[in-house]
């Protein structure tokens, strides 16, 4: 277990707040979904309440090291001063760390809030150079990660500043860490894994990290109709991830070996051509026609998948199983996200596309966690180790 805000002394201390602001913004540089600046919230409040010295650092967009006016976190000021009902107090500074931001730092007082300027403005962020997370450590005493989405990252402000600063994780980070440890290493059986996505080759690794911890593994989306051609099945002209057809044999002798239960799409909802409204029809997975393209589950595959849903304890959804950015093809992906809100085991949602399936369909209440990080939690599933993670004190 890693050490949390509650393991160290605050009050009177500063502390360098690593968060994951970077929110959409419209046009006219007005936010468009707060979800991460409100999932921060309990933690500013936490700091707030013990008397620290908050200073906040985020990333925003792909600045590519250049101060850029439209990557500015000046309008996530705005919105955290909002949600925290005080001032939050912004530098904008392109040098970051500039004379400015020093002086703000330094006459913080416990209980006030300073966010600096888009750590992407610094072209050393990205490279993990010493000299910006040493400028970044200079301003506070405690480095507190709470930035679970670009924990997969060895950057300045995710790792780097841990170099000269004791680490612990602010509450963000300590659920996400929480539910996937809990994954890895102590589910609650039957365990169920839903995959899809569109190519076999990105998932190889998780797959693999997955077969002697799951009892079911569901595939879905493009990356099915691989497998489907691995078992010999025409899939017309779906998705072909060609060069992974080995693959995809070899994961299947290999999860038969481990006595898990590798389900493939039984039937598919198919179209003549990529639109949303296209023509579509219903095909077994062994009579699609050769014109044709799988863009979701069928019916009964979606039917199969949701009863073993409903019958495991823990669920891990990645990928959707379907193009459910068109409604055509989302009833798929709906049925998933559906029965993940309706079942009594604990789910899990990696982030990404997945976490944008269940709140287009407005079923995010029933889940038990959505992570906050997509590359992250693919890549902690996957075994790795993440650096943001890894530079954590352990308890």
């Amino acid at each position: 277990m890693k050490k949390t805000i509650r393991d160290i002394a605050l009050n009177g201390r500063k502390v360098f707040l690593r968060c994951d602001f970077n929110v959409p913004l419209d046009d006219d540089r007005n936010i468009t979904d707060d979800r991460r600046i409100q999932s921060a919230v309990p933690t500013i409040q936490y700091l707030m309440k013990e008397g620290a010295c908050t200073i906040i650092a985020s990333h925003l967009g792909r600045p590519k090291g250049n101060p850029d006016p439209q990557y500015s976190l000046a309008p996530v000021a705005v919105r955290l001063s909002e949600l925290l009902g005080q001032e939050v107090q912004f530098v904008s500074e392109p040098e970051v760390t500039g004379p400015a931001a020093k002086k703000a730092a330094e006459e913080l007082s416990p209980g006030a809030v300073l966010l600096l300027e888009n750590v992407r403005f610094r072209p050393e962020e990205t490279k993990n150079e010493a000299s910006f997370s040493e400028e970044l450590a200079s301003l506070a005493e405690i480095f507190v990660n709470d930035a679970f989405g670009t924990a997969h990252r060895a950057h300045c402000s995710t790792a780097g500043v841990a170099d000269y600063l004791p680490a612990v994780s602010g509450f963000l980070m300590e659920k996400e860490i929480s539910f996937f440890e809990n994954l890895l290493q102590s589910p609650a059986h039957p365990f169920t894994a839903v995959l899809g996505g569109s190519k076999v080759s990105d998932k190889i690794p998780l797959i693999e990290n997955l077969l002697d911890k799951v009892d079911t593994i569901l595939v879905g989306g493009g990356m099915a109709y691989t497998f489907l051609k691995a078992r010999g099945c025409e899939i017309g002209t779906s998705l072909l991830d060609e060069e992974s057809l080995g693959l995809a044999s070899e994961i299947m002798e290999k999860a038969e070996t481990a006595g898990v239960s590798f389900l493939i799409p039984k039937d598919s909802l198919c179209a003549p051509e990529f639109k949303n409204d296209s023509p579509s029809e219903t095909f077994s997975s062994e009579s699609m026609p050769e014109d044709m393209m799988g863009l979701d589950i069928g019916p009964e595959t979606a039917e199969q998948y949701r009863q073993v849903i409903m019958d495991s304890a823990t669920v891990v959804w990645n990928g959707p199983m379907g193009v459910f950015e068109m409604d055509s093809f989302a009833g798929g992906t709906r049925a998933v996200a559906q029965a993940m809100n309706d079942t009594q085991a604990v789910t899990v949602i990696g982030g990404g596309d997945s976490a944008a399936a269940v709140r287009k369909f407005d079923l995010e209440e029933g889940i038990s966690h959505i992570s906050t990080g997509g590359g992250a939690s693919l890549e902690y599933l996957e075994g790795k180790v993440l650096p943001g993670v890894a530079c954590l004190q352990d308890k």
